[in-house]
């Protein structure tokens, strides 16, 4: 809970990484079965909409959370909750509703079949507002970069089972699915102000309405355009050189399906007879399928450094779209370097590439929608103990993405997010902590990009 605030305002760096490690290591934050905590801060948040039009207020969080560990002689689970009430002072004065809250439960179970069988079972489920909680488990920026109103929810689920066929030899055969559901729907208006719906239509006429259905005017909603189940089911074959150093081989195969059933986009078009008409894409016209192939190696160098490295390559195929069916090759990566100089302190670097949703959509000249955006991830985090008492955190993050297809193919959006944290001990169930959080997006996109400053200044308490 600590360190919850500054992790999130820094769209965590990677959702899939941080869920991992926060459900492994529910054992060594509790070692004991059970532990509750509470967190109460006051903050400022200068741009809380997380608009290009800015609005800035006072507000308070409150954050208790439960966890529990179970150990068992050949398995091992456990879960924790967190519940976060915001309260933002200018709703309140604007007789708006002050309060955003979120949910977000976490699980998981190890389970050793034998010496060399292994299953690991772990998801993560989230509902609220913030955007950091709706983050693509890949290497990608958030699949939105604006706070958003209802009750949202994510929800991401691996399974893997692992097996040690030789000394030397090893598989892991995983599935991972990751499950968004926005509250934000309803189908964009015609311009005669009636529903659109899939078909070919004549092209509207400025000024002229005699109830033909037309075209859509304005944007699609999130859940159009961003409900969606993401699946990926991979294999790795693993070969164990020494203790420090393994290296593997995998595939895996992906699949996006978008559940909206809402209208996204138009495209107006003259056809072979000359005859003009509209067509209109729903959600599922962004549909996908990926094969990656990729080689990973992790290395030990020194005690204290760690390495992992995995690049390879994916063939993307959009093949739903009913105009222009499109396939891509685009190389991946993920490489990380952690150095731990002294005793709970560390630093670690990284760097990664891969695709994410995006809710632009806007067909372009030839028809085409926008299918998803090539990221590229740069990041950094800092983690120093100066004493018994004090522990400073540094984290900091570049994220590069360009619009695959549409009237934004090739533009791009530069995302920096840098976060600060300093905690002191004050005793065994107490703690004080206070930070700054700093998100800029630079987009090449109209009304896309924001700057957002946070402050803040709390109390936890843990048993």
């Amino acid at each position: 809970m600590k360190k919850f605030f500054v992790s999130t305002g820094l769209a965590a760096i990677s959702a899939a990484g941080l869920q991992s490690v926060s459900a492994q290591g529910l054992d060594i934050v509790s070692p004991k079965a059970w532990s509750v905590s509470g967190t109460l801060r006051g903050f400022y948040d200068d741009n809380y909409n997380i608009a290009q039009t800015s609005k800035g207020t006072w507000g308070a969080e409150i954050s208790p959370s439960v966890s529990v560990n179970i150990p068992l002689r050949q398995t091992s689970l456990g879960f924790r909750y967190y519940y976060t009430l915001y309260y933002y002072n200018d709703r309140d004065s604007m007789h708006l509703d002050p309060f955003d809250q979120a949910h977000q439960l976490e699980f998981w179970l190890d389970h050793a079949i034998n010496q060399n069988w292994k299953i690991k079972v772990t998801d993560h489920f989230a509902i609220g507002q913030e955007p950091e909680l709706f983050q693509s488990a890949g290497p990608s920026t958030p699949a939105v970069n604006y706070r958003i109103n209802g009750d949202n929810l994510a929800n991401t689920a691996n399974i893997s089972l692992d097996t040690q066929w030789t000394r030397n030899l090893s598989t892991s055969l995983s599935y991972a699915n990751n499950y968004y559901d926005y509250d934000n729907s309803g189908a964009p208006v015609a311009l005669d102000g009636t529903l659109n719906y899939l078909g070919f239509y004549p092209v509207s006429t400025p000024g002229f309405n005699d109830g033909i259905l037309r075209r859509i005017d304005g944007a699609p909603s999130l859940s159009g355009s961003l409900d969606r189940m993401e699946q990926n089911v991979g294999l790795d074959l693993g070969w164990t050189f020494s203790p420090e150093t393994k290296i593997s081989v995998g595939y895996t195969f992906s699949w996006v399906n978008y559940l909206g059933n809402e209208p996204i986009a138009v495209f107006n078009y003259v056809d072979a007879a000359f005859a003009a008409r509209s067509l209109v894409y729903y959600s599922n016209s962004r549909d996908s399928r990926s094969h990656n192939a990729h080689i990973s190696l992790k290395h030990q160098l020194t005690a204290n450094i760690n390495l992992a490295l995995s690049v390879g390559a994916s063939y993307n195929d959009s093949y739903n779209d009913p105009i222009t069916h499109s396939t891509s090759i685009s190389p991946s990566a993920n490489a990380s370097i952690s150095y731990t100089y002294i005793p709970g302190s560390y630093l670690q670097l990284g760097v990664s590439q891969g695709e994410n949703s995006t809710d632009v959509v806007q067909p372009g000249l030839d028809g085409s929608i926008t299918q998803y955006q090539h990221s590229t991830s740069v990041y950094a985090d800092l983690n120093h103990r100066f004493d018994e008492k004090w522990t400073g955190t540094l984290i900091g993050r570049f994220n590069y993405s360009t619009f695959e297809g549409g009237a934004a193919n090739s533009e791009s959006d530069m995302a920096y997010n840098v976060g600060l944290n300093f905690d002191y001990k004050i005793s065994r169930h107490f703690s004080a902590d206070a930070g700054y959080n700093f998100d800029y997006l630079v987009s090449g996109l109209d009304g896309r990009g924001f700057t957002r400053n946070r402050v803040y200044l709390g109390l936890s308490a843990n048993y």
